[in-house]
């Protein structure tokens, strides 16, 4: 299994005209979406579980945004023109780690090329080209809000050959001599090994990839991409002797069982992190959630995890990717 993962993909990645990219939508979305033009419908699935947007858990719920810390992450994030990921995302935590003066950026556009059931991303064309200047405004930006260690994501950019990789290097490098620490959350750039290791050359402090679930709902939960692929990535990057994260997000119909097989994945190509949260339905058009995940089971994946030798497990139904990042360096 070892073998397999220390040799490149036998089958040529794709190449960006043979990506098939779906047209915006000139309509705007029902009334579940924001009315944007250029966000895609996803298919409504049937929620077999009758799960009802807003119908959660005590344990889930999050106190509103507010503070003079959130305002001010708020205006720098408007006067530099920047998207972060806690919005874009409707991340539960945003109110909590905006108070705190962090935020993750999220870099090359709010536009995403894939369709992932989960994500509240907008799916759709990018603009073409890169934004050169994004790097220098995330770095000002990170500055005035004095962070010693930021995050830093993207969507996914599968119409360019290199995946959008030299802005992900730029702004490791501007956040660098800031001073600071940077952890990047990337796209698997569809397994071209150039492209991960233009991003791998920068030196991130941590080298995040999210595998998202179990290998049996990746057709469901993330159609354009591929487990082996996005396994991968990761132990490529710790084979550059980076410091490697992922995570995944429990709710969607996995078995625990699957959930310790994919963590003995991780325990064999030596990450170094894993977080795990609960799954929440941004809108009725994304998949459903079919368990709310008790707090003590979350516990439990923590235990199991840093026992089969995982270093770090955040685990918690509010867990997300760059909560609490700053411990994980």
């Amino acid at each position: 299994m070892s073998e397999t993962r220390q040799t490149a993909p036998t089958q040529a990645p794709k190449k960006p005209g043979d990506v098939q990219l779906k047209t915006a939508e000139k309509e705007p979305l029902a009334s579940t979406g924001d009315g944007d033009p250029g966000f895609l419908e996803l298919p409504v699935v049937e929620n077999t579980n009758r799960n009802k947007r807003g119908r959660r858990p005590d344990w889930l719920r999050v106190k509103l945004p507010q503070g003079q810390e959130f305002k001010k992450v708020r205006s720098l994030v408007d006067e530099y023109d920047l998207h972060t990921v806690c919005e874009s995302a409707n991340c539960p935590n945003m109110g909590e780690c905006w108070s705190a003066g962090t935020a993750t950026f999220m870099i090359l556009g709010n536009v995403c090329t894939r369709s992932c059931g989960f994500c509240a991303i907008k799916t759709g064309r990018p603009d073409e080209g890169l934004d050169w200047d994004e790097p220098r405004r995330v770095a000002e930006a990170a500055e005035k809000m004095g962070v010693q260690h930021a995050v830093i994501t993207s969507v996914n950019r599968d119409e360019r050959q290199d995946g959008g990789a030299p802005i992900f290097a730029e702004t490791i490098r501007r956040i660098h001599d800031l001073g600071a620490t940077v952890e990047v959350l990337t796209p698997d750039f569809r397994g071209i090994r150039d492209a991960c290791q233009t991003v791998f050359d920068a030196r991130p402090d941590i080298f995040n990839h999210n595998m998202e679930t179990v290998p049996r709902l990746y057709r469901r939960v993330r159609p354009q991409a591929d487990y082996q692929r996005s396994l991968d990535v990761l132990h490529w990057a710790k084979n550059e002797d980076l410091r490697t994260k992922s995570g995944i997000m429990v709710g969607l119909g996995e078995t625990e069982e699957e959930v310790v097989d994919l963590m003995k994945d991780f325990v064999e190509i030596g990450l170094d992190v894993m977080t795990i949260g609960q799954y929440m339905q941004p809108t009725q058009m994304h998949l459903p959630v079919e368990e709310w995940v008790h707090p003590d089971t979350f516990k439990w994946y923590k235990e199991v995890g840093e026992d089969l030798g995982i270093e770090h497990v955040e685990s918690s139904p509010l867990t997300r990717s760059s909560y609490h990042a700053e411990k994980h360096v």
